[in-house]
């Protein structure tokens, strides 16, 4: 198999020219031979540009690799249109090959009338099943979860358990626990594997069942999923119903794809940016995408221009404060930026039922006081010499210094209060922190300055 860098920019140079010529055959062929990961097969079929080209290529792989690199391919609107660019015989072919969590995500991206023809071709369980899955909501547990699982029954001995672990393994993949449920199918706890292979023939399930930690039920939030998983240090999470019937179950394969959706959202939501627009979108929906908030951004940014105007007088007799208010207002938000990452992604590893938070907004204050007398210090030293200099005010660097000062801690305190009371209120604190804590330190930033320069300046 091929590995490394070495080896993949040796494999573009072999398949690039049959890509360009549409040697779909050709390609398919020396694809199957080189043993790629799909993975990296999802990766050339997405650089066609051509769905018709795309679909050629998936027709012509072995119908194992072809329906996992699917699989691999980014989630959206060009996975779909390759999927039903395809017979619908040939969908559920693909489908059939895929773990019932992979085929109902992919079911779930096709129009109804798409989904319907390739659900008819497949066999009625299956079919069934992933109708099931598409109740859920795709970013919940129960959008996650697979049913394809391993349990026993908890009166089982250990070889009646054996022998039931090997008929199910036959057809689940890459399963990590054995659930243990009762003669109600009622989630009971799991039982590591070197254990039930290493107990007496005739040890009761029941005497080597472990209590599981957590248990989700199908409304929980994917987010939510991520932070039990990684908490707990499980490789897979059961998923169970009302009464505790085990439904399914999670694996961290799929956990490691949603925690890179979240934080992608969230480094998107953070700089204003929402998480509508694909990372790898055209410039359009870019467009569409980060108007909006731009249009926020302006009436923000003119309720700081506004302390301007207020100020106006001060402005015209005092002429070499606009160049001092950029600072000003740089060192605000940037110390306010500052305090904003940190606290909000505290607030997502802080997560635990058990843990106690830590006061952010107290640390964050703290910071600002340091940070900004030192600052404010430094800046003051420097308008000390412009005022030397030019003759101007010998009151002007006590004015730097209280204005840089006072935005500086003003800043920290904003950065962490208000994704705090977000977060407390209900709110994801990506969403609109950024836009609130920028503003304030303008505004403060503007205020002090101007103020205190109207105070002691005139």
């Amino acid at each position: 198999m091929s590995n490394g860098t070495s080896d993949m920019q040796s494999v573009q140079e072999r398949v690039r020219p049959l890509l360009e010529e549409s040697r779909v055959e050709e390609l398919a062929v020396l694809l199957t031979e080189l043993d790629l990961h799909p993975s990296d097969v999802a990766d050339l079929v997405e650089s066609i540009d051509d769905v018709t080209a795309q679909a050629a290529l998936v027709r012509a792989l072995p119908s194992e690799l072809a329906s996992e690199a699917l699989a691999e391919m980014e989630d959206g609107d060009d996975r779909a249109e390759l999927l039903g660019a395809l017979e619908p015989a040939k969908g559920a072919e693909l489908l059939h090959e895929l773990p019932d969590d992979d085929a109902a995500d992919l079911i779930g991206e096709l129009e109804p009338a798409e989904a319907a023809a390739i659900l008819a071709e497949l066999p009625l369980e299956d079919a069934a099943d992933l109708r099931g899955l598409l109740e859920y909501d795709e970013e919940t547990a129960g959008g996650l979860m697979t049913t394809e699982l391993v349990a026993v029954r908890a009166e089982m001995s250990a070889r009646e358990a054996i022998d039931e672990v090997r008929r199910q393994g036959r057809e689940v993949e890459d399963f990590y626990s054995i659930f243990v449920v009762d003669e109600s199918y009622t989630l009971r706890g799991s039982v590591p594997l070197g254990e039930l292979i290493l107990a007496e023939p005739a040890t009761p399930v029941a005497e080597l069942v472990q209590e599981l930690p957590v248990a989700l039920t199908t409304d929980v939030d994917q987010e939510e999923v991520g932070r039990l998983l990684s908490r707990y240090n499980l490789v897979s999470l059961p998923v169970v119903g009302p009464r505790g019937e085990l439904l399914g179950r999670i694996t961290f394969d799929d956990v490691i794809d949603v925690i890179e959706a979240e934080q992608t959202e969230d480094i998107l939501r953070l700089a204003g940016v929402s998480e509508a627009e694909e990372v790898r979108g055209d410039w359009q929906e870019s467009v569409r995408s980060r108007l909006p908030w731009l249009f926020v951004n302006l009436v923000t940014a003119a309720l700081a221009a506004s302390v301007v105007f207020l100020f106006g007088d001060t402005l015209e007799e005092i002429w070499y404060l606009a160049a001092i208010m950029p600072i000003v207002a740089a060192l605000g938000g940037n110390s306010g930026t500052q305090a904003l990452a940190v606290t909000i992604r505290r607030i997502a590893l802080s997560d635990g039922p058990l843990e106690q938070k830590s006061d952010a907004v107290m640390k964050e204050l703290i910071v600002g006081l340091v940070n900004g007398i030192a600052l404010g210090a430094l800046a003051a030293v420097v308008a000390f010499a412009a005022t030397e200099w030019r003759g101007l005010d010998p009151q002007l660097p006590l004015v730097v210094l209280f204005a840089l000062w006072g935005n500086i801690v003003v800043a920290g305190f904003a950065g962490a209060f208000v994704p705090t009371v977000l977060d407390r209120s209900g709110i994801d604190p990506a969403v609109a922190s950024s836009v609130f804590v920028t503003t304030l330190t303008d505004l403060v930033g503007f205020m002090l300055l101007l103020g205190l320069a109207s105070a002691l300046l005139l």
